[in-house]
């Protein structure tokens, strides 16, 4: 795996192969910062990033500028090697690294961020729930923007808060919002 753009493009990070998550691909990384790049000013976002796994998404709002990252993630094997990572990349003053349930974190959460960007496994138990638990929660800053990465077996459109999905193979990022009108 490598960092598609930024500072740290082309830095290559390899996960072990016992590791568990299924990485977000260069691809739809690639893809999906595209889209980012074109709507917003990474150097001025919060961003949260749940269900962290390799800690990919993060490196690359880290990469682009973005200075203000929370990633969530439980697994310790996949804890320790974004720790790793970060201190690799020196990035431990941008990405604040939290080993926590991410159900129990953004119940807990008090603080509202400008985009929120989370990766469940696609097998997790209540996948579906995941919008509804989240923006039950209040974690969005006015204007912020919810991104669900998902399988192209979920359709996410009649939620009340979603905007947009954007397709990418059979990996799928379903965007919400607060503000829909």
């Amino acid at each position: 795996m490598r960092v598609i753009s930024g500072f740290l493009k082309g830095r290559r990070f390899s996960p072990p192969k016992s590791f568990s998550a299924r990485p977000t691909t260069d691809i739809a990384r690639e893809s999906l910062f595209n889209v980012l790049t074109n709507r917003v000013d990474f150097e001025e976002l919060s961003v949260l990033d749940l269900f962290g796994g390799t800690g990919s998404i993060s490196y690359e709002f880290a990469s682009r500028g973005c200075r203000d990252i929370t990633t969530v993630e439980l697994n310790y094997k996949h804890y320790s090697f974004i720790k790793s990572m970060l201190k690799e990349f020196d990035l431990s003053t941008e990405i604040k690294l939290i080993k926590a349930d991410v159900f129990k974190y953004i119940q807990k959460c008090n603080a509202q961020y400008d985009l929120v960007f989370a990766d469940p496994p696609f097998d997790l138990k209540d996948f579906d729930s995941i919008p509804n638990r989240f923006f039950e929660n209040n974690l969005l800053k006015e204007d912020g923007v919810f991104i669900l990465e998902h399988s192209d077996k979920k359709n996410f459109a009649e939620h009340p808060n979603f905007t947009e999905v954007k397709k990418y193979g059979k990996v799928h990022f379903s965007f919400f919002s607060t503000n829909n009108g």
